[in-house]
């Protein structure tokens, strides 16, 4: 974190001018989130996104987003289809846009809290039917992105990065069914940024 913030703060400094931009913007938008892993289907996405200009290169702002849809699993090592459910973030992030034009591309990242649902399961076997339940929970992730700015139109590529949730449950007495849960995923977005033209 404290490494993140240093960074953006550099780059705020090696391009310091004075601004032709005004300071504060906030960002609507919508999209398609994609998991990872063999199994996940993809689901709708909705993000706000307040964002203030240290100058008219860098943007810091505090991503909320929340996304709809059915992550991978493992049960014992085989692939599976979990429930659509739902997920939620909270980032910092830092933008470095790469023009003072019209048409802006920009890279980006952030850091934060991922809030992950829990999904159930049916496993099948030989011994019978059991019903299990992959752990939902909060984990500290990251993010990366890169997209373009037209005029008050924004569209961007995210990789959220989320740790894997892991555990097993019981079958029988002294029987495990191991599961594995991949929680990152991609997002594509389109939204506006309200404020934030030339002064």
């Amino acid at each position: 974190m404290k490494k993140f913030i240093l960074s953006v703060l550099v780059l705020a400094t090696f391009s310091a001018t004075a601004q032709e931009f005004k300071p504060f913007k906030f960002n609507i938008s919508t999209g398609y989130a994609k998991p990872t892993g063999p199994g996940a289907s993809g689901g709708f996405l909705l993000s706000l996104e307040p964002k203030y200009g240290l100058s008219d290169r860098v943007d810091l702002g505090l991503r909320l987003e929340v996304a709809a849809m059915a992550r991978a699993y493992r049960i014992d090592g085989d692939d599976a289809e979990g429930e659509v459910k739902g997920a939620g973030s909270y980032l910092l992030t830092g933008n470095y846009l790469l023009s003072d034009g019209n048409f802006r591309p920009f890279v980006g990242a952030g850091v934060g809290l991922f809030s992950v649902g829990s999904s159930g399961f049916t496993v099948t076997n030989g011994m019978g039917v059991t019903d299990g339940d992959v752990a939902g929970g909060n984990k500290f992730g990251g993010m990366v992105r890169a997209g373009f700015k037209a005029g008050h139109f924004v569209l961007g590529l995210e990789y959220n990065l989320v740790p894997r949730t892991t555990g097993f449950i019981s079958s029988v007495p002294g029987t495990n069914i191991n599961y594995e849960s991949d929680n990152s995923y991609f997002g594509i977005k389109v939204g506006v940024d309200i404020g934030g033209g030339r002064k």
